[in-house]
C-alpha cells in the first residue's frame, strides 16, 4: 500500500511539473510577442532566454545570437552560440559568428565563416568583407580576388555602410570595392603604386562625394608624394 501511494505521488508530481513548464512556455511567448510589439528590445531577449532554458532549441539561440549583434552586444551573441565553425551550423548563425569576430578584431576567425557564408551563396557584398579581412591579414592575392569577383557582379543598388563619422553613412558597393582595390594596390607597391592607387580613390569618390573613408585614405596618401 505504501509503495503505491509513493507511486501515485510521484506521477503527481510530474504531472504538476510539466503543467507548470506548459504555462510557463506559454507565459514567455506571449510575453515574447508583447514586447515584440513595443519594440523592446531588452524584454525580447529576456523572453527567449526563459524559453530557451525551458525548451532549447538550436533556432532559438541562433535567433538569440542574432539579436545580440544586431545590438552590438558581441561577446554575448558568441557566448550564446560560440565560435566553433560547424558544417551543420545555419546561415544566421554563421553570419552571427562572422560578424561578431570580426566586430571583435579577429578577421581570421571571422574571415572562416565568410568564406562559408559565401560557398553557401556568393554574392558582392560577401566578397567586399572577405576582401577586407584578407586585406588586414595582408593576403593580397585573396583580396584581390574577392576584389575582382564583386566587381564583375556589383549591381547598382548594392550599398556598403561605413561608421568612422558619427553618423553613419553608405555609398555605393561598387565604389567602396573599387576603394579596397585601391588599398590592395598600394600596399603591394608603396612607391610605385602611389599615383594608380590615389586614381582609384579619385575613381570611388567620383562614384560617391560623399565617401569619407576614401577621402581620407587619398589625403593621406597624397601627403607622400614628393614635394615638386
Amino acid at each position: 500500500m505504501k509503495k503505491l501511494v509513493l507511486i501515485l505521488t510521484v506521477m503527481v508530481s510530474f504531472s504538476i511539473t510539466a503543467q507548470t513548464k506548459t504555462e510557463l512556455i506559454k507565459h514567455f511567448e506571449t510575453y515574447y510577442q508583447q514586447m515584440k510589439k513595443q519594440g523592446d528590445v531588452q524584454g525580447v531577449i529576456n523572453a527567449m532566454t526563459h524559453l530557451d532554458v525551458l525548451q532549447p532549441t538550436q533556432a532559438r539561440r541562433d535567433t538569440l545570437a542574432y539579436i545580440y549583434v544586431s545590438e552590438g552586444r558581441n561577446r554575448e551573441a558568441l557566448n550564446t552560440i560560440g565560435i566553433e565553425k560547424n558544417a551543420s551550423d545555419s546561415d544566421i548563425n554563421t553570419e552571427v559568428k562572422a560578424i561578431a569576430l570580426k566586430s571583435l578584431n579577429q578577421p581570421k576567425l571571422a574571415l572562416e565563416h565568410y568564406e562559408v557564408l559565401f560557398q553557401r551563396k556568393a554574392n558582392p557584398l560577401l566578397a567586399y568583407e572577405i576582401a577586407e579581412l584578407k586585406i588586414q591579414l595582408n593576403n593580397l592575392a585573396g583580396a584581390k580576388t574577392s576584389v575582382d569577383y564583386g566587381l564583375a557582379n556589383v549591381k547598382d543598388h548594392m550599398k556598403r555602410s561605413f561608421y568612422e563619422t558619427q553618423t553613419p553613412y553608405q555609398v555605393s558597393l561598387k565604389a567602396a570595392l573599387t576603394y579596397l582595390k585601391a588599398l590592395i594596390i598600394f600596399n603591394e607597391n608603396q612607391e610605385t603604386n602611389l599615383d594608380a592607387a590615389i586614381a582609384l580613390l579619385d575613381e570611388a569618390l567620383t562614384m560617391d562625394s560623399n565617401f569619407n573613408m576614401a577621402q581620407i585614405s587619398k589625403d593621406a596618401l597624397a601627403t607622400r608624394k614628393p614635394k615638386e
